[in-house]
């Protein structure tokens, strides 16, 4: 009898499926253990305030930057049930413990009152945690799952030539024809139980091969073993739309698990500086100052109308490095939706209007003019690039959070591999998740996504009794 080899398709070539398959192909003595594929469809199109010369003074920004910090970093008060909740019980705690000077107004700061400053400065705080966590709205973040979130140590860094680079790297081990692009899958056949009529067999416990995968092509590849790597919100619509992406259906435990947890929006803009405003400015400190935003609240007067909706939930305009000519903003939620369908002209004009409404006269060395305001003082960009997440069919999101009515749990449950608790019923790990919406303590982070490759290769290596042996 011909022993066949284990058959494992990883589904995406991200950063999780990538890692796991170079995990399986490079584990000393299982490089011709395992007959490995990683699909990837590639057939749909998936490119990816106040003023500065009527300025908040660093003891205003310094208090409120510190106090949000704390309440940020506080994990003590488990009666909150979403961060949102939580932070403005706490501004408004911060209000009432202060004295009447509090409530006042302040000398030079016009229509700005004390209390209204620090309602635009915590308000700023918040919206660069939304670009952190991707929730819309704070509100529908959980509370006590994030105290279990953990930071990774070391300093951020920015890779010179991309996380692309890394891909490539993790790729680059893989035998040509592992990687299979434009192949789309339209249907995941499994076997939750064993039927009679179905013998074991000696190389993986069963006959013929129990997952089957249906192309939109109209071809079909059988595995021992699939590891679903896409992200959380292309399987919300999976079991959402009916599509039948499943068959049958995943168990309750993991749809309920893949309906609860949050998965946002984040998407980013890049400018680039105009020629002319990089000659203009090449003897100053820098191209382009970085700039955290503070805004009126919606409910409150709107000092500058012409500033778009979507730009006013932005914290921050900044070079991507220092004296950089490019300059990076961050959106979230609906604003970050809008972004998408904004042609690039639309963007330039939001942006320069808004900088025309921080921006003071002295940063473009007294050069303006009436035409100039309209360009943000004289800041002109020449180029614009843009996330399209929350659009793009591969994705349909960013990264995922806990969402209020979710738990860590659910993370867990993610990570959970199919047929769950039957190994003498069903063959064992026919469908294995991976990604980072399952990983409970690293969920929406890349590294996360790395983690989780790692740990569903292991599954398997250790499942063949490799794991112990060559690791």
């Amino acid at each position: 009898m011909v022993v066949k080899k284990p058959k494992i398709v990883i589904i995406g070539a991200g950063m999780a499926g990538l890692t796991a398959a170079n995990k399986l192909h490079t584990v000393t003595g299982s490089k011709d253990m395992f007959e490995l594929y990683v699909l990837f469809n590639t057939l749909m199109d998936h490119a990816q305030g106040k003023k500065l010369n009527d300025p908040v003074s660093d003891t205003e920004k310094s208090e409120l930057y510190s106090y949000y910090h704390k309440l940020a970093a506080k994990a003590s008060n488990l009666s909150a049930t979403s961060v949102g909740s939580f932070l403005r019980q706490g501004l408004d705690d911060y209000w009432s413990s202060g004295s009447e000077k509090k409530q006042e107004e302040l000398k030079g700061y016009g229509k700005w009152s004390k209390k209204l400053l620090e309602e635009g400065i915590f308000a700023m705080h918040e919206n660069a945690q939304r670009t952190y966590t991707s929730a819309a709205d704070l509100l529908s973040l959980d509370y006590r799952a994030e105290s279990e979130y953990q930071m990774f140590p070391g300093d951020e860094i920015t890779i010179a030539k991309g996380y692309l680079s890394i891909i490539e790297s993790l790729a680059s081990v893989l035998p040509p024809g592992t990687v299979q692009l434009g192949r789309k899958v339209t249907k995941i056949e499994w076997k939750p139980e064993r039927k009679n009529h179905e013998p074991m067999n000696v190389d993986n416990g069963y006959c013929s091969r129990p997952v089957k995968l249906h192309f939109n092509d109209g071809s079909a590849m059988s595995a021992d073993h699939v590891i679903i790597t896409v992200s959380l919100g292309v399987l919300k619509a999976a079991i959402h739309d009916d599509s039948g992406m499943f068959y049958p259906p995943l168990p309750s435990f993991k749809s309920e698990a893949i309906s609860r947890l949050g998965f946002g929006v984040v998407n980013k803009i890049f400018m680039q500086l105009s020629p002319t405003h990089e000659r203009r400015n090449e003897h100053s400190k820098g191209l382009f100052p970085s700039l955290q935003m503070v805004f009126h609240s919606p409910q409150s007067e709107m000092r500058h109308k012409k500033i778009p909706w979507w730009m006013r939930r932005t914290a921050t305009l900044c070079p991507i490095y220092n004296n950089s000519s490019v300059l990076l903003s961050w959106f979230a939620g609906k604003e970050a939706l809008a972004l998408e369908s904004l042609r690039d002209e639309e963007i330039i004009q939001g942006v320069s209007t808004t900088l025309s409404s921080f921006l003071s006269h002295k940063f473009c060395n007294g050069n303006v003019n009436s035409e100039d305001k309209s360009q943000g003082y004289g800041v002109k960009f020449s180029k614009v690039l843009k996330t399209k997440w929350g659009t793009d069919p591969l994705f349909l999101g960013s990264y995922s959070y806990v969402a209020v009515g979710s738990s860590g749990d659910d993370l867990d449950a993610m990570a959970e591999p199919l047929p769950k608790d039957k190994p003498l019923a069903s063959p064992p790990l026919q469908i294995l998740f991976a990604g980072e919406a399952t990983h409970r303590t690293h969920y929406s982070t890349t590294h996360g996504a790395y983690f989780s490759g790692l740990r569903e290769a292991n599954r398997l290596l250790q499942h063949y009794h490799c794991l112990g042996i060559y690791n």
